[in-house]
């Protein structure tokens, strides 16, 4: 077996490479509330996957100052479980003090089901606790986006060019290592990554073997392997790449990426501190009020709310801003009423066929107690990274009749918006028609297929739904800003959803009983040989569905006369300094993962309010430019410039040699 030498970060001092050989650095922005500022340029709500990006971003100007506002802790101190990627599926943070542990209510057309809806609860968000799939979408659902809001100002910012190259200026991408190329039959183009962002883009340290029947498998169901799935074509068979630091094959995300490399005094981030709302005069936003005491910061510039998908609608509602009827039921007070906060939620639905296996998997290996590999930060960097994403075409054939049967129930699906907003109602009825008309008969996946080995004795093949015609919505109903919201995604409201997922499910069968996966199978062990008829089918999906934990769109950036709650440039409509930049903002669900998105999102965000201040002389510094490690690379940013591989071992070679110690590869 390979022996790897667990590598820590490299830090600068004096100009000197030196070997940190702590496992993470630990950041220095963090305070303490006696330290805290009267008053802050930009006051971040959420330190989770885009708060954090953005706070780097827009503190590379030293001259400007920022407040990170978040509402859970730090993670130091389950930072031995988020470090190692694949804890999140032995012992991970679902369900803890680092999860919000939202819940939906029962979901009717789901025989009354009610849906758990973990997300992460700590610097980092769900960055810190999912699966790290750096998964992009394809540039036909990007375009369709763009087509949607392009009569507005700055909707420029949205086309497929300008947003590949943002996600390109997120990560820094590392090949696979050889074996693991050739396990996972791994095929990539290099330059349609990044190759300087903050954040780590690579492959896992680890495969089972059973990982190189995959794309063989897909080919032979009429899936083909996919050479260059991050250049705009996302559809076919592949190993994806994962948000893993290759020196020490750990977790590689926004905290970790974009701020512990970094010491700016202009940079505050203060942690357990939730978000009750934010003060107005008039539709200015003046403050922002946080924890169970009431505290109040004041803002100079902008409240930037980055709070999620469930997070940022809520927070604008329990601040005055949303639907009125909401609003006044929950005895908030309206500052602005904004009838699209909270509407168009639609979320990624999964189930999987479960077969039986004598062959090696993760889920084995982890179980033998005897076997110290599993405690590896090698085998530790597993996460089922075997993907594809199936169109149309391949779950019911006929693409153009199935997008004719969808477009046929819209005025029907119309009515079930769960709004009698006439723009709210509009704005379904574009994205519904963008979804149909533009997406389903091209080659943009409708289905995820994902194989998934982390159990004993199992192989799953899970289907996904990605792009629902059920779309619901969440709302707040009390004034106490500290209750979760009512989150209803009207899950299978629609029944093409269920058409979809149930032919994904089929699928998933054939791949498990086609060559050469099949190789290595059993049998079945569910749903099981006696479900065959699709009533069978749809009666035990709808006992055995799940989130796969991408909710979006609950503030969709469309234009307001279709229910729209932000502009291109990210602004809140009717507020004069409130923009929301996370997930939430989307109208249209990927037919993704939801990171490597909302990293490209977060870092064109930051370059959008960067120029609107340069523009105006009044501070900030401009972009960075794209490609930039984080900031502009001055010392006195605390910028770190990153080494290429080659000189990173050489540097870490000297250093160890200089110590006495040798490094086996």
């Amino acid at each position: 077996m390979r022996r790897i030498v667990q590598l820590s970060p490299l830090l600068f001092v004096g100009g000197v490479v030196g070997l940190a050989f702590d496992h993470t650095l630990v950041s220095r922005a963090m305070i303490n509330p006696s330290s805290l500022s009267d008053q802050y340029d930009f006051v971040i709500v959420g330190g989770g996957l885009a708060g954090l990006v953005l706070a780097s971003r827009l503190s590379e100007d030293s001259s400007t100052t920022v407040l990170v506002l978040e509402a859970g802790g730090t993670g130091e101190e389950v930072a031995d479980t988020i470090n190692h990627p694949g804890r999140a599926y032995y012992a991970g943070l679902v369900n803890s003090d680092y999860d919000w542990k939202w819940t939906s209510v029962p979901q009717p057309n789901v025989k009354d089901r009610t849906m758990a809806w973990p997300g992460g609860r700590l610097l980092g968000g769900s960055s810190a606790i999912n699966g790290c799939y750096l998964v992009r979408p394809s540039a036909v659902e990007v375009d369709a986006w763009h087509e949607l809001v392009s009569g507005l100002d700055g909707a420029d910012n949205w086309t497929s060019e300008k947003f590949f190259a943002a996600m390109d200026k997120s990560e820094t991408f590392t090949p696979p290592l050889q074996d693991i190329q050739t396990i996972g039959n791994i095929q990539y183009v290099a330059s349609s990554h990044g190759s300087s962002g903050p954040l780590h883009a690579s492959y896992p340290a680890y495969l089972p073997q059973v990982v190189n029947h995959w794309t063989g498998t897909l080919a032979n169901v009429g899936i083909h392997a996919s050479s260059d799935p991050s250049d705009g074509d996302a559809s076919g068979a592949y190993v994806t790449t994962m948000t893993i630091n290759p020196t020490n094959w750990t977790r590689s995300y926004s905290k970790s990426a974009y701020i512990d490399p970094f010491y700016r005094p202009n940079l505050h981030i203060l942690t357990d501190s939730p978000v009750a709302r934010i003060v107005f005069s008039g539709t200015k936003a003046t403050s922002v009020e946080y924890g169970q005491d009431r505290h109040t910061v004041n803002v100079a510039k902008e409240v930037i709310v980055s709070a999620g998908p469930i997070g940022s609608p809520s927070t604008l509602m329990r601040s005055g801003v949303g639907p009125k009827d909401v609003l006044d039921a929950a005895g908030v007070s309206t500052v602005v009423e904004l009838p699209g906060v909270g509407q168009h939620l639609q979320d990624h639905l999964a189930s999987g066929v479960v077969f039986t296996t004598e062959a090696e998997t993760a889920g084995s290996v982890n179980a033998n107690t005897t076997n110290t590999y599993s405690t590896t930060p090698e085998f530790l960097s597993y996460v089922n990274p075997a993907i594809a994403y199936a169109n149309t075409a391949d779950l019911v054939g006929d693409a153009a009749s199935f997008r004719d049967e969808v477009m046929a129930r819209l005025d029907t699906s119309a009515a079930q918006v769960p709004s009698s907003d006439s723009s709210v109602i509009a704005g379904f009825k574009a994205v519904y028609t963008a979804s149909a008309e533009k997406l389903l008969t091209t080659t943009s996946g409708q289905m995820e297929l994902l194989l998934a080995l982390n159990s004993p004795g199992a192989i799953t093949v899970q289907a996904a739904l990605q792009r629902p015609f059920s779309h619901g919505r969440l709302y707040i109903n009390s004034s106490n800003p500290f209750d979760p919201p009512v989150i209803d995604p009207a899950y299978m409201a629609n029944p093409a959803d269920l058409t979809m997922l149930r032919e994904g499910l089929k699928l998933a069968r054939k791949i498990g009983q086609t060559e050469p996966l099949n190789s290595v199978i059993t049998g079945e062990q569910s749903p099981g040989a006696n479900i065959t008829t699709d009533d069978q089918w749809d009666d035990w999906i709808l006992d055995n569905l799940h989130t796969e934990f991408h909710p979006s769109c609950s503030c969709s950036m469309l234009p307001k006369d279709l229910g729209g709650v932000v502009d291109a440039h990210l602004k809140v409509y009717g507020l004069d300094n409130v923009r929301v930049i996370d997930s939430s903002v989307f109208p249209i669900e990927w037919a993704a993962h939801m990171m490597a998105p909302t990293y490209g999102l977060a870092e064109q965000a930051a370059d959008i309010i960067k120029a609107q201040y340069s523009s105006s002389g009044s501070g900030g510094s401009g972009s960075s430019g794209s490609g930039g490690s984080s900031g502009s690379g001055n010392n006195h940013s605390g910028s770190l410039p990153r080494l290429s591989t080659s000189s990173t071992f050489a540097a870490i070679g000297l250093s160890l040699a200089l110590m006495g110690f040798s490094l086996v590869l």
